[in-house]
Formats: structure tokens, sequence, C-alpha cells
């Protein structure tokens, strides 16, 4: 197994959050707060506890709030990657970031989920599970029963030894993508800057058979993407404490 150390990682924090206003007339989704922690903090935590020494977070919409905000974290280094020119959805602005991540395997998490553990932290099983002689992108999985917020169907599933597929209908059997992953920065293009998504990168992974995935176990997924969402997660986090 050929192993780096990662201690580097990306956070997505420059959506607009459209389906959660009024609350993001004002604010970026990230800094809204679920159980009183803004969601980039618990992204930030997650990190922290993961033994992740620098996170790159991106920003566009409201991009100055999130970065006073991230001022204030002490246990973390915090370097903005500014895409406040133009949105480039989550492939172009990981590619944008690139030059602040490094050479070495990094981790990325979006900035509205989060994941409440009740065992093992979940990003080190991650980084110990990361084995960049066979991997590209190893993703974080989630079962159904195990997420809040979640409206669509099923994402992927798990083909052996924890490689992955798209699952063939929303309904049939596999695991949500739960907004964390693993990556192999070698595996994107630097001259791609264009807005994409980092759905590009799922299937190029796949085409090799080296896209892996490994699925959230004693703990719970949360999502918020509405006014409702957000209820639904503040009841389910009072639920788990």
């Amino acid at each position: 197994m050929h192993k780096k150390n990662i201690d580097t990682a990306m956070v997505l924090a420059a959506g607009f959050g459209k389906r959660l206003r009024p609350i993001t007339d004002k604010m970026p989704k990230p800094l809204v707060k679920v159980g009183g922690r803004t969601m980039l903090d618990r992204a930030l935590d997650v990190l922290a506890d993961g033994a992740i020494s620098k996170a790159v977070v991106n920003v566009h919409y409201l991009g100055d709030q999130i970065v006073a905000h991230c001022k204030t974290r002490q246990d973390i280094d915090c370097t903005i990657s500014d895409e406040s020119d133009a949105i480039l959805e989550t492939g172009g602005g990981t590619v944008r970031a690139l030059p602040l991540l490094g050479d070495a395997p990094f981790a990325l998490l979006n900035a509205d989920t989060f994941w409440i553990d009740q065992g093992e932290p979940t990003l080190q099983r991650m980084i110990k599970t990361f084995d960049e002689s066979k991997m590209d992108i190893l993703l974080l999985l989630c079962r159904v029963e195990d997420a809040t917020g979640h409206t669509g169907g099923h994402d992927f599933t798990i083909v052996s030894d924890g490689r992955l597929a798209r699952a063939k209908n929303s309904d049939g059997a596999g695991y949500i993508y739960a907004g964390a992953a693993i990556y192999n920065p070698a595996i994107f293009d630097g001259d791609r800057k264009e807005a994409h998504s980092l759905n590009v990168y799922f299937d190029q992974a796949i085409a090799k058979d080296r896209l892996f995935g490994i699925i959230l176990k004693n703990g719970h997924w949360i999502t918020v993407g509405t006014p409702q969402g957000l209820a639904d997660a503040e009841a389910k986090l009072r639920e788990l404490s």
C-alpha cells in the first residue's frame, strides 16, 4: 500500500444556497447555524479531529463573511481560494485551488453537509483506507436510513473490494454520496479552469476502476437544503444528543 501523509483539505463553501432563502439572503449558507454551530465550523471540526492541519476554503457568494469567520479558527490553518470573479462549481473550484492544495492527496468536504460520529472518527478511517496505488478517489457513502435531509435516491453501488459504480436507478440498491472524499491531485487537468462538476472525475475514475467508497458507520449524516430541512436537522441533533 502506497501511503502519503494527508494533512490538507478542500472545503467547498462558494455556493449561493438559493433553496435556503430567505435565510441566505444576507448570510452565506456555510455560516447558517445548525444546533448552535455553523455548518462551516462543523466541517472544520471534522478536519481538525481528523488531524488535518490546513484547510483551503473557496468563497464566492458573500465571501467576505466566510473570510472573516475563518480568521476566528485557531485550531486549523485556513487559506482562502477566491472565486469572487466567477462561480466555478465543485470541479472548477477544486482545480483553481490546486496550487494551494499541493501535490499530496487531500481530503474534500462540502460545507453544507456534515455527520455526527458515534465511534472512530470517520475522516481518520478514510485516511487510513486511501491507497493511491489503486485509488484515484475515495468517497464517503451513507445508507439512506442513516441520513436526514436527503431527498434524492441512491448515487452509487459497491461492485467489489470497495470499488464503486453509478447506481442504475435512484430507487434501487445503493448508497448516498455523503459530501466527503479523498482525492489524488494527479487526476485533475490543471488547465480546466472553467465551471464544471466533480462528477466528471467520478466517472473518469469509474472507467479506470479507481473510484472507491467507504460507508459511514456508527454515525448519522445531515444535509440542509431548505428551511424545512434546517428544522429537520435541528430536530435530529436534539434526538442524537
